[in-house]
């Protein structure tokens, strides 16, 4: 097989072409553009092409490229890949960067991380594949850009409150009371009556932050209804089951971006950091813990079903109350009901049909 490793940049990508036990064959480096990564396809098709039809007609894969997983930097030549029908995996950085400490290559440059690369794909066969959804892309884009605007309000209702503090310290109204209309209607009535003499400055900035709240409050709301809409739209069933709402639904499909793309479960633990690890040695057989690696995003999504889960009747509480009967601790009981709800995620994502609630727990282990 041959395989061609990549190193993104912003301007530029440097690729490295590596034969099956990792001999490098050739490098190149184009812009960073769909132009450049048409060059970058017609070099390898052209000066290996030989090599690849050979391995196909042996029955080999025949092309693979690797991609470092740098998010929006990659992204743009995955989809170009993808469209030319090449076969693309990626490949995380951490496993980039161990590869490179570990070669006989001194030094970091393009080049040798490219080659890096290329050496994790012949390395690992389980690397996730490349896939873009659009359907789920539409719904990620659509939660990130709701979560960025509540990250603005917050900050502006703590500021907005600093300045009401320092007017009248006995007007406190409570955080969540501004996300209402009538609360701010009633403070913007307030600000109107203070004296222009008096905390002037102050009243401004409080009228000036206020009328950001209020503009920026029925775009969060409507981006709210747009993405329970679509979620609805694309997997009700994961709407059945127990503490998954609208919003934490939409962050699973699109952190997902494609159940079709993880051959099993497994996988798909492991790609949402929920899969267990092993930290026993001697006498302490058989202990695990929390894996910190993955989808960070997605593994909140499934913590937030957990926690809604446990703090109400039902399957998940059940379970979580066993693993804490047999000795487990809290951590770790949670840690297990949050590996089953992802066991649970994937085959709901996987079929059409809705779960009855009563089995959203499998017994298998």
């Amino acid at each position: 097989m041959v395989v061609v490793g990549a190193d993104v940049h912003k301007r530029t990508h440097t690729f490295v072409v590596v034969d099956a036990v990792g001999r490098k064959l050739g490098q190149k480096t184009v812009k960073a553009d769909g132009k450049g990564h048409d060059q970058a396809i017609r070099w390898v098709q052209v000066e290996f092409g030989e090599q690849i039809t050979a391995d196909v007609a042996a029955g080999g894969e025949g092309l693979r490229w690797g991609i470092e997983d740098c998010r929006h930097l990659s992204a743009r030549l995955e989809i170009d890949l993808l469209d030319a029908g090449q076969s693309v995996v990626r490949v995380p950085a951490k496993l980039m960067a161990e590869q490179r400490r570990t070669a006989r290559t001194r030094g970091k440059s393009d080049p040798i991380d490219a080659l890096a690369v290329a050496r994790v794909v012949l390395r690992e066969p389980d690397l996730p594949v490349a896939a873009h959804d659009e359907a789920s892309r539409e719904l990620k884009m659509l939660v990130d850009r709701r979560e960025d605007l509540v990250k603005e309000r917050t900050a502006m209702m703590n500021r907005f409150r600093w300045h009401l503090h320092r007017i009248d310290p006995t007007v406190d109204p409570k955080p969540k009371s501004l996300k209402q209309a009538k609360t701010r209607r009633q403070l913007a009535e307030f600000l109107a009556e203070v004296p222009a003499d008096q905390d002037g400055i102050d009243a401004r900035m409080a009228r000036e932050v206020l009328a950001d709240i209020d503009r920026v409050t029925p775009v969060i709301n409507d981006l709210e209804r747009e993405v329970t809409a679509l979620v609805a739209a694309q997997a009700p069933a994961l709407l059945e089951l127990p503490g998954c709402a609208g919003l934490t639904a939409a962050k699973i499909v699109g952190e997902t971006a494609g159940i079709d793309r993880f051959a099993h479960e497994a996988k798909y633990a492991m790609h949402a950091g929920v899969a267990p690890i092993p930290v026993w040695s001697g006498r302490t057989e058989g202990r695990v813990r929390m894996c910190k690696a993955g989808n960070r995003q997605l593994n909140a999504a499934l913590h937030r079903i957990a926690i809604t889960q446990v703090q109400r009747e039902g399957a998940g509480r059940t379970y979580y109350e066993k693993r804490l009967a047999v000795g487990d601790s809290k951590t770790e009981a949670l840690r297990c009901l949050k590996r089953r709800l992802a066991r649970v995620v994937y085959q709901t994502l996987k079929t059409t049909t809705s779960t009855p609630a009563a089995d959203l727990l499998p017994t298998a282990a």
